[in-house]
């Protein structure tokens, strides 16, 4: 079953209740670059606000670096038999 493919808008979405559009009003933002992240709805419950999420992820950061041990270079070792 394929979807309709029309240009239409449905219905129950009136022209001017929409209001006018207005041309570039995100471009600078954008520009800029953004890393728009979503949250899981359990996770948005506990975390209302940007700079909670901010918060809880700056303390873990922290946490890993604090507990993690750089990475040692393999050694090589001869392969026995030679």
């Amino acid at each position: 079953m394929k979807k309709d493919k029309s240009d239409e808008m449905r219905p129950e979405y009136l022209p001017e209740d929409l209001g006018p559009g207005v041309r570039g009003k995100y471009f600078e933002s954008y520009r800029r670059g953004t890393n728009l992240v979503l949250l899981s709805p359990d996770v948005a419950e506990v975390f209302q606000t940007e700079e909670a999420v901010n918060e809880a992820l700056r303390s873990l950061i922290e946490i890993a670096r604090r507990t993690t041990k750089p990475a040692k270079p393999a050694s090589r070792r001869a392969k026995s038999g030679e």
